[in-house]
């Protein structure tokens, strides 16, 4: 049976105070809407997204996913007809975008108890430790009776904690033909996708209430739900990395991306942040106050404290990146080491190389970016500025204090910096002459 998800994404999130649609605000690195359509994806063969007018960089997020606009905001049912020519012939389930941490297997077991059989509707619901204005789900052992929205719900009806999450399940003809019949007869005026489950039991079809986790779905309405959306996540995250084998020193104060990705025995100390993007093998060491984002990191390295790798960083086995060291689109050869105060954009170091304190490549001169290739078994001294494009062969030394804006050769010496000159006595003759004024 063919199953497509309809997915409500045109809020504009006024809560939020930002310009910037509520979906694509981000938890773990990743949007909302990208978190909903990544527990859908195994479960549905097609998945609908419904926009606002005018929401391109929405509907870019949705890709490859089709999308359709709701050219005004009519409510919820109104929002889930709008795709009602993509419903099919199969099933149909309705979610909302700013409810993104259902999870897929949350999802299946919703798919899993309309298809039982006694019942024609399935409908998440939820026991929130605030019940706040969700609409009240009546239900008596599984089955629901009808929900009520909270604004029109009586102080009785209030105080009944279990609480719509807003996703259905039904038949494509059945929802498509309960949709049409959806009228605003509440205090809204609004089309409210919950009265299909009236329709429904006007029709004498079961619906089914299939009780889920508060934390999977609670809202994200505001900034404040939205950091509360993130701490779940992060949850979720720490102890799936600490299941998979990796060592968080500090859990609470370690930050993942939903897309970072450990071996086993990985140790990580407190403070580190990983932005999206990130791959770590085994046995690497992450020290504190670290922030990675877009890179690979191969086993055995050590990494930090208080190091950055930003995108396109790629080290080999074995590499060691000290403290205040940055690299910007670098690649590490194996056992390369830069431990101490260093930036490297835009560079090539071979394997076995040893980038000196202070150590920076030019990269950028104000119009475009360049290259800088450092061979193998390279010795690099403290302070110093290669000027790219350049490059290092294998072996050579560059001698501290060098700004190296030439070529160097393999096994070379390369000195480039101004001779000292020592004048005997002269520090003494300065500060008598200075006493003197």
């Amino acid at each position: 049976m063919q199953a497509t998800a309809v997915i409500l994404a045109a809020g504009l999130g006024t809560r939020m105070k930002s310009a910037l649609p509520k979906t694509l605000h981000r938890i773990a690195g990743r949007t909302m809407l990208r978190h909903l359509l990544a527990s859908c994806e195994p479960l549905f063969d097609r998945i609908v997204v419904v926009l606002g007018p005018g929401m391109d960089d929405v509907a870019r997020e949705a890709a490859p996913h089709e999308c359709v606009v709701q050219q005004e905001r009519l409510g919820t049912a109104h929002a889930a007809l709008q795709a009602v020519d993509r419903f099919g012939d199969g099933e149909v389930a309705v979610l909302y975008a700013d409810n993104p941490l259902i999870r897929a297997a949350t999802l299946k077991r919703l798919l899993d108890r309309r298809r039982t059989g006694d019942a024609g509707v399935a409908l998440l619901a939820f026991r929130p430790a605030d019940p706040a204005h969700y609409g009240r789900v009546l239900a008596q052992q599984g089955l629901v009776e009808r929900i009520v929205e909270w604004a029109d719900a009586s102080e009785e009806i209030r105080s009944i904690n279990l609480c719509n999450a807003g996703v259905l399940c039904a038949a494509a003809a059945d929802m498509r033909r309960w949709l049409q019949d959806v009228r605003p007869d509440n205090a809204k005026g609004e089309f409210y996708l919950t009265d299909v489950v009236a329709l429904a039991r006007a029709h004498d079809v079961q619906v089914a209430a299939v009780e889920a986790p508060a934390e999977e779905l609670a809202g994200v309405n505001s900034r404040s739900e939205l950091a509360a959306a993130e701490a779940v996540v992060q949850g979720w995250l720490r102890t799936a990395a600490m299941d998979a084998g990796v060592t968080l020193v500090d859990p609470a104060s370690v930050f993942l991306s939903a897309d970072t990705a450990f071996e086993p025995d990985v140790t990580v100390e407190p403070n580190v942040i990983f932005g999206p993007g990130v791959r770590v093998a085994g046995g690497v060491q992450i020290r504190g106050f670290s922030h990675l984002e877009g890179c690979s990191i191969g086993p055995g390295c050590i990494i930090g404290p208080f190091a950055r790798l930003r995108p396109g960083a790629m080290l080999e086995r074995g590499v060691h990146i000290g403290n205040f060291v940055e690299l910007k689109a670098t690649t590490m050869g194996a056992g390369a080491k830069a431990n101490h105060l260093t930036y490297l954009g835009d560079t090539s170091v071979g394997a076995a190389t040893n980038i000196g304190a202070g150590t920076i490549t030019c990269n950028y001169d104000g119009y475009a970016k360049h290259r800088t290739t450092i061979g193998a078994n390279v010795f690099v001294g403290s302070d110093v500025a290669l000027v790219a494009p350049v490059s290092v062969g294998d072996g050579a030394i560059i001698a501290a204090g060098s700004v190296i804006t030439e070529d160097v050769e393999a096994d070379a010496l390369a000195l480039a910096r101004g001779r000292q000159v020592q004048k005997p006595g002269r520090a003494a003759e300065m500060r008598a002459a200075r006493k003197g004024k």
